[in-house]
């Protein structure tokens, strides 16, 4: 019995654990039958019993279990099979994936190496047929030679320049020739672009003899007509440039062909450009020819006739108003055709001053051969108001579709105004240079009785101004008039010269360069002008200073009133033609070299290096001399200077008795010193107003110049009176500076200046010579009682 629960104890040992089983209704009843020993729980009576019954159900537990753990093992292990089976398949199935995957790497791998020989094959292909384009491409530019070659020298090819094949030809050779010389480097380069380059040239020179062919028919076709038969102006436009206009365009567009192609090329060694520019030249020059052929004998003929007019014929600015608008409309028709049958305007002037050139023939000797200064003035300024353009206002460009006159007539002026300033110069020199006077041009004042010198006023300013600089810059007048007259009714028989433009009493080399000034200002170029007018005023003022120092010989006022009047009149009518300065005339002084030399030697040391060290700043270098001649500067400073003199010689004049020594006043008589000074200005202003009423009119002039010399007068005085004060102060005698003093001393400067007020009077007019002479006489007369 114990054996057999020891049995059951280790077969219930080896069960494997599980949690309790939920025991089914049927179970239930069958653990809790009674085991065979026992019949019930109430059969136990002791312990023993009771132990014994305990292990009897237990055994009978584990008896009615054990099939189901049987059972559950055995599933246990049925599964347990069943999992090692599919893992055994599923590390089958991974090894043959991996297999697989292995195999698809290798696919790949083999695909790959396939792909990239297809695409090196395909790239290899690539490159075959690119090679194969480009050497099909290249060898176009080759292959074109030969054909183009056939088509240019066969019998007959100038008659196809006209159709657009040959255009296209054209254009094909000049991409020819751009691929050669881009591509230079390769074999043949060189020997195809030599051949294209010659077909080019035979191509152009094919439109060239086209074009040539086609121009002569049409000028034997007009000429034959023209000859055969007399023909009125309006026939004669139609054959002349409705016959030229025919075929104009086409002829136009060929030629174009070759203009093209005469662009000088960026690269200077290419060497295209002589070649196919002397092509469009001769194309210029053919038809300037043929043109020049048919207008030129035709404007001959009408200079002919308009220089044999009755009124052209002697009139110099007739013929050339007449004719220069005859070849200006020539010129407008030529510049119009022209534009019909060429693009550009390149030899278009050329051609122009060809038909111009009958018009440069007449005028030519006619201006070398006019004397009459007027007329070249008229001629000059009838070429600059219609034919030329002012420069100065001009701000638009000029249209370069429209005919520029200006620079066919450019050669005609510029003679013009040469031979106006070898005649003015001429003028210069006759009239004004070498001008002897006559007596009467020096009677002066008795030439301002016929007429006054005109002068205006002078400046107004807020600053004190001295006498001299007042008359030396007055304003300028107005301007003489430009264009006096074609028929003045005085005229000097040589030179035209217009005596009535300025009045008869000035000085005749004042009133001729006056007038020649307004005859050539703004005629002749600035720079020009501005030379010849210092030239002028400076001769002018050399003329006035030369016939001032005649007129010293018979009076030394009369010849300072004269120079200055004079030299006032110049200064304000100069101002009107805006000459600017003269730029200096620089010039090297080597005298101070030589004497320096000599100085050395006289002195020993020559070779001494420390003397010719020390005297380097002292004339061994030359100097630098600038003369610099300017007709306004020299102008005011000799009115100035006249002007100065002419002050200070009247004043001198009145104060000459004042005394230069003095004695002890006590034994002088009454008013010895100052009034016979005093007596001498009041004789001599009268006269000083008297001679400026003879040379000016104008009262402001008159009065500055007589307040000028009063001053002048004071400051003498003002002079005299300090040496006085010193004299006697030397001698110890009192001298009083306020008031009149003692009645025989002399009087104070600001009393003198007060009574010298009294007798100029300056600034007040019109007042009675007479009276005012009592006044004077009796206001002497009051002080020296």
């Amino acid at each position: 019995m114990r054996q057999q629960n020891a049995g059951r104890r280790s077969r219930r040992q080896t069960v494997p654990s599980r949690p309790p089983l939920e025991l089914t209704g049927k179970e239930t009843e069958e653990a809790e039958a009674v085991p065979d020993g026992l019949d019930s729980i109430g059969d136990i009576h002791n312990e023993l019993e009771f132990t014994q019954w305990y292990n009897e159900l237990e055994d009978s537990l584990l008896e009615s279990s054990y099939d189901e753990y049987q059972a559950c093992l055995h599933e246990l292990q049925m599964s347990k099979s069943h999992l090692d089976t599919l893992l055994s398949d599923t590390s089958s199935t991974l090894d043959l994936l991996s297999n697989l995957s292995k195999g698809f790497k290798a696919v790949e791998a083999q695909t790959s190496n396939f792909r990239n020989q297809c695409e090196g094959l395909l790239s290899a292909q690539k490159r075959d047929s690119e090679l194969a384009t480009d050497i099909q491409d290249n060898l176009q530019y080759y292959d074109f030679l030969d054909p183009a070659s056939r088509k240019l020298n066969a019998p007959g090819a100038g008659n196809t320049v006209r159709g657009q094949e040959f255009s296209d030809m054209l254009r094909r050779l000049d991409e020819c020739l751009d691929y050669m010389e881009i591509h230079a480097d390769q074999k043949e380069a060189g020997v195809y672009r030599s051949r294209y380059r010659l077909l080019m040239t035979r191509a152009l020179t094919l439109i060239r003899g086209h074009f040539v062919s086609a121009l002569r028919d049409v000028y034997l076709s007009v000429s034959k007509k023209i000859a055969d038969k007399q023909l009125n102006d309006t026939t004669m436009s139609a054959l002349l440039y409705a016959k030229f206009r025919v075929g104009a365009p086409e002829l136009k567009q060929i030629g174009l062909e070759i203009q093209k192609r005469a662009v000088p090329p960026l690269d200077p060694e290419q060497g295209t450009e002589a070649e196919y520019q002397s092509l469009l030249n001769e194309l210029h020059a053919n038809y300037a020819a043929i043109r020049g052929k048919l207008i030129v004998p035709l404007v001959r003929k009408k200079l002919n006739e308009i220089a044999q007019a009755p009124s052209t014929s002697t009139d110099l600015v007739a013929f050339a108003r007449g004719s220069i608008s005859y070849i200006r409309g020539v010129c407008l028709d030529e510049f119009d055709l022209w534009g019909e049958w060429f693009h550009g305007q390149g030899g278009l002037y050329d051609f122009l001053e060809t038909i111009c050139e009958p018009l440069y023939d007449h005028l030519q000797p006619r201006i070398i051969h006019e004397d009459k200064i007027i007329k070249l003035c008229q001629l000059c300024a009838l070429l600059q108001t219609r034919y030329l353009f002012d420069q100065e206002e001009e701000t638009e460009p000029t249209d370069v579709n429209q005919l520029d006159f200006s620079t066919l007539i450019q050669p005609v002026l510029e003679d013009v105004q040469t031979r106006l300033v070898f005649r003015a110069q001429a003028f210069l020199r006759d009239e004004i240079e070498r001008y002897k006077p006559r007596p009467d041009d020096l009677d002066y004042p008795a030439r301002n009785k016929q007429a006054s010198i005109s002068v205006t006023d002078g400046q107004i300013s807020g600053r004190k101004v001295t006498a001299t600089d007042a008359l030396a810059n007055l304003p300028k007048p107005a301007k003489q008039p430009e264009d006096g007259a074609d028929s003045p009714s005085e005229q000097d028989s040589k030179w035209d010269f217009e005596s009535q433009v300025s009045p008869s009493n000035w000085y005749p080399t004042l009133r001729k360069a006056i007038w020649l000034l307004s005859r050539i200002y703004r005629l002749v170029n600035s720079t020009v002008f501005d030379d010849l007018a210092h030239q002028i005023v400076h001769q002018t003022n050399i003329s006035l200073h030369h016939a001032s120092s005649l007129i010293a010989s018979k009076s030394v006022t009369d010849s300072q009133l004269f120079l200055m009047s004079h030299l006032l009149i110049l200064k304000q009518q100069i101002v009107a033609f805006d000459i600017e300065y003269v730029a200096p005339e620089v010039s090297f002084d080597f005298s101070g070299v030589t004497n320096t030399f000599w100085e050395l030697r006289e002195r020993g040391g020559l070779f001494n290096p420390r003397n010719l060290m020390r005297l380097v700043g002292h004339g061994l270098l030359p100097r630098v001399v600038e003369n610099m001649l300017d007709a306004k500067v020299e102008l005011d400073g000799r009115l100035r200077t006249v002007i100065n003199d002419f002050i200070s010689g009247f004043a001198t004049t009145m104060t000459a008795s004042l005394p230069s020594k003095f004695v002890d006043t006590r034994n002088l008589q009454r008013g010895e010193l100052i009034y016979p000074t005093c007596r001498n200005i009041e004789k001599e202003v009268p006269n000083l107003r008297t001679i400026l009423n003879d040379y000016l009119d104008d009262v402001r002039m008159k009065e500055t110049l007589v307040g000028a010399v009063q001053e002048r007068v004071i400051q003498i005085y003002e002079e005299f009176f300090d040496k006085y004060m010193s004299s006697e102060k030397s001698k110890g005698h009192f001298v009083s500076t306020k008031g009149k003093g003692r009645e025989d001393a002399v009087w104070d400067v600001d009393t003198f200046a007060d009574w010298c007020e009294s007798i100029f009077r300056v600034g007040i007019s019109g007042a009675d010579d007479e009276a005012t002479s009592r006044s004077r006489s009796g206001s002497l007369e009051s002080r020296s009682q």
